[in-house]
């Protein structure tokens, strides 16, 4: 339907004269009255009585008339919504977290830039690494937050993007522990049984850092998959469990290697991954808000 029809529909209603009503749309009357014919072809009733002079509504065009006055109202509405709803948006910041860092690192984080900013209304979407890249890349969110290695690479490693390092964080290999206290499990091992490995799926971002730098320190040791998975905190709940080592975020696990409730699975940290904690955005422009918080973070530097 064109919206313009509505308006013809009003101005022939208020006059019952096809010409006086083209006059006042400024078309010719032909076309003013083939516009009016498309509006009843396309709701497949009558509008107007034509036998009278002047024509007059059908029962149709009573009920239509109501709801044209409906539909000129909402659409005369749009502009000032479109822009409350373009305004909220850009007051509104859009951050993209991996689950791990959602509610680790990313909370205290923001304790600290709102002493330099004001950090106002958040949309905050936590999911895998993958998804999290798709995010920005799509533009529905303006900054992503993440682990991050130079040997892993991925797709916000662009011209398109930036980042700035705000966080350090260590991944540990870790296991339950047996009943001394020591590791039920060991990179160490000299039994000739392979060692079960609990493992991050091809969409984790940890699993990439895992991969990219582990992966021929590891390929010698006697190792099983038991568990595969996309998070790191379903990771540490089998760990607790007794199935196997996993490298998990210390940032995650730092009371349980406190309290014992896992332990090192190495005796030193040969196998452990040191990462940043980075903030990515597109070198496009953020909004007055994105720029705030962007430049808030890079003056904060890393924790």
């Amino acid at each position: 339907m064109n919206f313009l029809w509505l308006d013809d529909f009003k101005a022939l209603a208020a006059s019952g004269s096809f010409s006086r009503a083209a006059d006042e749309r400024n078309v010719t009357q032909p076309a003013f009255s083939r516009r009016v014919r498309a509006l009843e072809a396309w709701l497949g009733v009558d509008l107007f009585d034509r036998r009278s002079q002047p024509a007059t509504l059908t029962v149709a065009g009573e009920w239509f008339s109501d709801i044209a006055d409906e539909l000129l109202e909402r659409v005369a509405a749009l502009p000032g919504e479109a822009q409350a709803v373009s305004e909220a948006h850009s007051a509104t910041l859009r951050i993209a977290s991996t689950h791990v860092l959602s509610f680790t690192f990313l909370p205290r984080w923001l304790r600290t830039l709102e002493t330099r900013t004001t950090v106002g209304p958040m949309q905050l979407m936590s999911d895998v690494l993958q998804r999290c890249e798709a995010l920005i890349q799509q533009g529905k969110v303006q900054f992503v937050l993440s682990h991050a290695h130079p040997m892993s690479k991925g797709g916000l490693q662009s011209e398109a993007y930036v980042s700035a390092p705000v966080g350090k964080d260590v991944l540990v290999p870790v296991c339950s522990a047996n009943n001394t206290g020591g590791p039920l499990f060991t990179l160490e091992n000299k039994t000739g049984i392979a060692v079960p490995v609990l493992q991050y799926s091809t969409d984790s971002g940890i699993g990439r850092i895992t991969r990219a730098v582990l992966g021929q320190q590891l390929a010698h040791l006697e190792m099983q998959v038991v568990v595969t998975a996309h998070l790191a905190s379903v990771l540490r709940t089998m760990s607790l469990d007794g199935r196997g080592v996993a490298w998990l975020p210390f940032t995650l696990i730092e009371e349980d290697l406190a309290s014992g409730r896992l332990v090192r699975a190495s005796p030193d940290d040969r196998f452990d991954v040191p990462t940043e904690i980075r903030l990515y955005r597109s070198t496009a422009p953020a909004g007055k808000t994105g720029e705030a918080f962007w430049d808030a973070a890079l003056a904060a530097g890393p924790m």
